[in-house]
């Protein structure tokens, strides 16, 4: 039984709609010195129409949770277990079940993603239009409207759709290319947008003006958002849930307000006492001691337990299952009634 059966109680047993069901999700690749499992054993249920912020440490799993949620993990990575996608009318879809072409039109059609990094994402030889014009064609959508689908995002987007399309891509600003970008991704009018670090090298400005957009974006499109960063404060302006993976599995998921006053996990903790604050006293930033485990070899137990102050033998025996805080808040660790041992010495405000 998966440690993360706690999630998948929760929601069967309530009111929420998934859009996309995740069930035992594992990928793995076979190296020269063993198995090393990327994710592990994931459990999650992303709600129709929410944002849900992914967050964690470098190495954590975030960037392979969302190439498998488009069943695009390179080779040679195997990707196991369940992903279930729920379109508005539809019968489900089996995501990692789908043939080559279906996959291809699903891609961009139903779940669509930014990518880290927009200039590595545009052709320098083609200008803005070129890109629009070329995913319509190679998804047989007429190019006119499919342009003027494209004018209005960019608007959306507070972009000039004239200079824009006309533009190159080195013709453009960071946050304008990151923004051209996202109406890139949605001009086939897709119900799930999946953002892997989007705004990592803007600058602060920018970064919290793309995200008040995309909640923007969100409302007027009926969207739901997968945004993965490693960048607490920043998501927390934005998602309605938080899911923190430490070592490829979830071990805290709940409302944003229930993860910012009332985290359960200690790992969770030390995020938030370790995020930046210009408010904050310098001596009450506490780095967290120690580093990530190594894919090939996390520890038994609590993937925690050697980085955790409240472990105890328990934890390095015995992996913690996903269990209920309140509603459809949920945590894995033997020690959540404990945490509030380990004081919250950084507010992070949304």
């Amino acid at each position: 039984m998966s440690k993360q059966d706690g999630i998948a109680t929760a929601a069967e047993d309530s009111d929420v709609d998934p859009i996309l069901r995740i069930r035992d999700l594992t990928v793995r690749f076979e190296m020269d010195r063993g198995t090393s499992r990327v994710l592990n054993g994931v459990d999650l249920d992303i709600r129709r129409n929410e944002i849900i912020g992914i967050v964690g440490e470098s190495g954590s799993g975030k960037s392979m949770l969302a190439s498998a949620l488009l069943d695009a993990v390179v080779a040679p990575g195997i990707t196991d277990g369940e992903i279930t996608y729920h379109p508005p009318t539809d019968e489900p879809i089996d995501v990692l079940d789908l043939s080559e072409e279906a996959r291809r039109q699903f891609r961009w059609e139903e779940i669509s993603m930014v990518f880290q990094g927009a200039l590595s994402s545009f052709n320098p030889t083609m200008d803005i239009r070129g890109h629009f014009e070329e995913t319509l064609e190679a998804h047989g959508y007429p190019i006119g409207p499919g342009i003027d689908r494209a004018a209005e995002l960019l608007n959306d987007l507070y972009l000039d759709p004239d200079r824009v399309l006309e533009s190159y891509p080195h013709e453009l600003s960071g946050g304008m290319k990151q923004r051209a970008l996202i109406a890139l991704a949605l001009v086939l009018e897709p119900e799930v947008l999946v953002m892997d670090e989007p705004t990592a090298a803007l600058d602060l400005l920018m970064q919290r003006s793309i995200v008040s957009l995309l909640a923007d974006i969100r409302d007027k499109h009926d969207l739901t958002m997968v945004f993965i960063t490693h960048d607490l404060p920043l998501v927390t302006k934005l998602a309605d849930r938080i899911g923190v993976l430490y070592a490829f599995e979830f071990v805290e998921v709940g409302e944003t307000e229930a993860i910012l006053r009332d985290p359960a996990h200690p790992y969770t903790r030390a995020l938030l006492n370790a995020t930046p604050n210009l408010d904050a006293p310098l001596e009450e930033m506490r780095p967290i001691d120690g580093s990530a485990p190594d894919p090939v070899n996390v520890p038994s137990g609590c993937a925690y337990h050697s980085r955790c102050p409240l472990a105890t033998d328990d934890c390095e025996r015995e992996q913690p299952r996903m269990e209920s805080v309140t509603g459809s808040h949920d945590v894995a660790c033997h020690h959540w009634t404990e945490v509030d041992e380990i004081p919250l010495t950084n507010e992070v405000d949304r």
